[in-house]
């Protein structure tokens, strides 16, 4: 007998272990170089991904990574430093600059292993000279009230920062760099991750500039000059900085996707994926999953029930009420909102990191009778939608996924079980 809220559970479990550092990084470890071997990176998976590069690296290290508030493990070779996620802040500033110092002077026989993960763009914040730090964390908080895409957003944080947009591995040349990524991206583009540190970007100024008129974002006379004059353009393909720097894409949405549809399929429950990089508004997204739920639920198209649909990506909150967000428990309830309590559908929908905008809370669980039971409370549960507050529908009714930080992070995971 399938007990669906578990199984949804356990899938969740399943797919956050796939993305375990510890399980994906050590394959992708190269040999020790003739010269030094420095580790740097940024990420809310880089302290565990340190920690797992010390316990299988034979030879000397030494290094600096940056993760968030919360996430650090014990280390013995390479410091960990935190920092916040996801407005930067001082501590995230001065990390950025200890690791632009650390890696000055090497030579073409050094190793530069660069560990980056999603969340790295706010804790590895150095801004260029003439905006400020204070700027860049007002210009943060626009962005993510404004609908804009991790793209979009990224595009804008590219050109304006010290460190992103390829701007690290240039300032390792002429050592060489090996980036290992956890991708929490929808494509799994490297430029996206973490804003493209070591990556060249394609992007340019011009298009900054427009993202930020597209979403009416004011911007200080400095990041506007900045981008006007093209003196924040990142680096470029073919730039002779990046000749020979090797990028590894070592867990990504479509990994734990399949680990967590192998987890249905021993439990005997045919598993649909329906994409790993869904994005969009996210009580739109759940807006259209509850219409494909319901069509296999009434009429079995496209797939017959029971099954279980699967999908990742990262969808988007504009914040217009007084709630927290969350783009998960936004989501789930703008599911459970259109599907009314449809019989035998039951889904949940979490953020891979265990952080879905509230610290602790990963998402939540969606059952048949959820409606009916915050009626019951006194919760309506399209108020709540509209205030964007699904934290507090899904926390009254005890419904939220608590795990506390995975140590990883591979985008947004949604599974919707119809019977």
């Amino acid at each position: 007998m399938i007990d669906p809220p578990k199984l949804l559970r356990q899938m969740f479990d399943a797919a956050v272990a796939a993305a375990q550092p510890s399980r994906c990084l050590p394959p992708h470890l190269p040999a020790a170089p003739r010269g030094r071997t420095i580790v740097i990176g940024a990420g809310k998976a880089s302290a565990e991904m340190a920690r797992a590069l010390e316990q299988h690296w034979p030879g000397e290290l030494a290094g600096l990574v940056v993760t968030r508030y919360g996430y650090a493990v014990p280390c013995e070779r390479i410091e960990i430093v935190e920092a916040a996620h996801p407005v930067p802040d001082q501590a995230g500033m001065t990390a950025a600059r200890r690791i632009l110092a650390l890696v000055q002077g090497l030579s073409a026989d050094d190793l530069v292993i660069c560990l980056i993960s999603g969340g790295g763009s706010s804790l590895l914040a150095l801004p260029l000279d003439g905006v400020t730090l204070a700027d860049k964390q007002d210009l943060n908080r626009a962005l993510l009230k404004s609908g804009a895409t991790i793209g979009e957003m990224n595009c804008v944080r590219r050109h304006l920062s010290a460190v992103k947009g390829g701007r690290l591995a240039a300032a390792c040349h002429p050592a060489r760099v090996l980036t290992l990524l956890i991708s929490d991206v929808p494509g799994d583009d490297p430029a996206d991750i973490a804003s493209g540190p070591t990556s060249a970007d394609p992007s340019t100024c011009a298009d900054a500039l427009d993202i930020l008129q597209r979403y009416a974002i004011s911007v200080p006379p400095a990041i506007r000059t900045l981008l006007e004059t093209g003196a924040g353009e990142s680096l470029k393909p073919g730039d002779a900085r990046l000749a020979g720097n090797a990028i590894r894409m070592i867990a990504t949405p479509q990994m734990a996707l399949e680990a967590a549809a192998a987890v249905a399929r021993a439990a005997g429950v045919a598993v649909h994926i329906l994409g790993d990089s869904i994005e969009g508004e996210a009580r739109e997204v759940g807006i259209v999953m509850a219409g494909i739920a319901r069509q296999v639920r009434t009429h079995h198209q496209p797939f017959t029930p029971p099954c279980i649909v699967l999908s990742g990506g990262e969808t988007t909150v504009t914040v217009r009420g007084d709630g927290q967000g969350g783009r998960n428990v936004e989501f789930l309830l703008s599911l459970g909102v259109a599907l009314n309590g449809l019989a035998g559908v039951h889904a949940i929908a979490c953020d891979t990191d265990g952080v879905d905008g509230q610290a602790d809370i990963a998402g939540a669980l969606l059952a048949p009778d959820t409606l009916a039971r915050a009626w019951a409370l006194g919760i309506k549960p399209r108020a709540s939608l509209a205030n964007n507050d699904g934290h507090g529908f899904f926390q009254a009714l005890g419904d939220s996924v608590v795990c506390g930080p995975t140590l990883t992070n591979v985008n947004d995971f949604r599974a919707i079980y119809i019977g």
